[in-house]
């Protein structure tokens, strides 16, 4: 039985069209190192757009998958 990583889960949110911020990664997936999953997940080819976000004072970045034309972008 293998075990579902947070990788795992942060990718199939991406693949289902969503984005996703530190904030919700931690609140939905338990996962404190958001960016640190991008990265391995940018390391194995996938293509994921960031925007830097601003609320007040604070700014945090914004993940999420392109699907072009032709499907997802790898």
């Amino acid at each position: 039985m293998s075990k579902t990583t947070q990788r795992d889960k942060i990718l199939k949110w991406l693949l289902q069209g969503h984005t996703l911020t530190p904030i919700q990664a931690l609140n939905r997936f338990g996962s404190f190192r958001l960016g640190a999953r991008i990265y391995e997940l940018r390391r194995i080819g996938y293509k994921i757009n960031m925007k830097l976000e601003s609320h007040g004072k604070a700014h945090y970045a914004k993940y999420w998958i392109y699907n072009g034309p032709r499907g997802i972008v790898r």
